[in-house]
């Protein structure tokens, strides 16, 4: 079944309604599958990822990729509903990797809300509490993981779907399938990177593991594989798609860091969710790794003690950004930022594409490395 543009429109005339439209496409969408389960079908499954995505969200890939599509085509034209269509499928799948992403961290909140795998358990324990408290805690928080795991999986069959009827012609569909199992690969393996890494002493953190993680975890699948789908549905030729990555591998890098940065430092009622959980995994972040290069050797006690600690307070929390930010740390990565901005600046002013999107190339840097949020 093909998935159009909302009120029927066929087109957009600009970015201005592209979130709005994603999210019509979306919503619509989990309808559709709703009244499809005929009562046969858990409702809650669709009510659930629905939920999610509601919760808000900033919608970066299918912004960039519609950015894509407008960079390597003629900007007068309105853009076309199957791009809108691509767009929102790369949400879906978006939806999916945070969902499974959470339970990994295990997060408690997202986006100002319980994550899904906390919300899941919660159900699930109501009402078993009294009989068997210790066992009736396991159970649920086990029935919470594995559902919510069951709910990232479909996310990522639907989105699989939305781009299959997305409205594409046969080549548009082939070009554009080779970056989505690209992007989607290079996502798990930076993931998976990330977990592993997680997993060694912090003697192990090092800033050319930390940034390779980045790479692929971040930087390729957040705006350069973005921006490719969307050039490559204009039919983008090689030296376009190269000179785009020169510009979208180190915005992504310092999209990262700053979310380093906000995860230790951050305020909660900003990021939606805690600034204590990347403290207590022990996450291989460039900024530990600065910090420990850095630090003197009463500071690097700290954080050999305290970073990593999964029973962390905020009163060790702390004496950990005390020492980050001894160390100079902090500083380091904001200079990393800069110079990483700079690099994707100079990018972008080489890049032959309209002033127009060039414009909305150099908001949309602007708005990921000096977010707040």
């Amino acid at each position: 079944m093909k998935h159009t543009c909302p009120a029927g429109k066929g087109t957009l005339s600009s970015l201005d309604g592209v979130r709005g439209a994603v999210d019509e496409i979306l919503y619509a969408f989990l309808q559709q599958k709703a009244t499809e389960a005929g009562g046969v079908l858990p409702r809650e499954v669709t009510d659930l990822l629905g939920g999610f995505l509601r919760a808000g969200g900033k919608r970066l890939r299918p912004l960039i990729c519609v950015m894509g599509w407008r960079a390597a085509s003629d900007t007068v034209r309105p853009i076309p509903a199957s791009v809108v269509n691509v767009a929102a499928a790369l949400e879906m799948f978006h939806a999916f990797a945070l969902i499974h992403d959470d339970i990994m961290d295990d997060s408690a909140t997202r986006r100002g809300h319980p994550t899904l795998h906390r919300e899941l358990a919660l159900r699930h324990r109501q009402g078993r509490e009294r009989r068997h408290p210790v066992a009736a805690e396991q159970a649920a928080r086990r029935a919470g993981e594995s559902c919510a795991i069951l709910i990232g999986d479909i996310a990522l069959c639907w989105s699989d779907e939305l781009l299959h009827t997305a409205g594409l012609s046969p080549d548009q569909l082939a070009r554009t399938l080779g970056l989505v199992d690209l992007m989607r690969t290079e996502l798990v393996y930076g993931q998976y990177l990330d977990v592993t890494r997680s997993q060694q002493p912090n003697t192990a953190i090092t800033l050319v593991g930390t940034l390779q993680t980045i790479r692929y975890k971040t930087a390729k699948y957040t705006i350069e594989r973005p921006l490719h789908i969307g050039a490559s549905l204009a039919g983008a030729d090689k030296a376009l798609m190269q000179a785009m990555s020169a510009f979208a591998l180190p915005l992504g890098e310092a999209f990262q860091l700053r979310d380093d940065l906000l995860g230790a430092f951050g305020s909660p009622a900003h990021t939606g969710k805690p600034n204590l959980d990347d403290l207590r995994e022990g996450k291989h972040t460039a900024l530990i790794a600065l910090a420990l290069q850095s630090a003197r050797p009463a500071e690097k006690q700290i954080l050999n003690a305290l970073y990593g600690n999964p029973c962390l307070e905020e009163e060790g929390a702390a004496q950990v950004r005390t020492a980050i930010r001894s160390a100079g740390a902090d500083r380091q990565t904001e200079e990393m930022i800069q110079h990483l901005y700079d690099r994707a600046q100079a990018a972008l002013e080489a890049l032959p594409v309209p002033e127009v999107v060039r414009h909305q190339l150099r908001d949309l840097a602007e708005r990921c490395v000096w977010r707040t949020e």
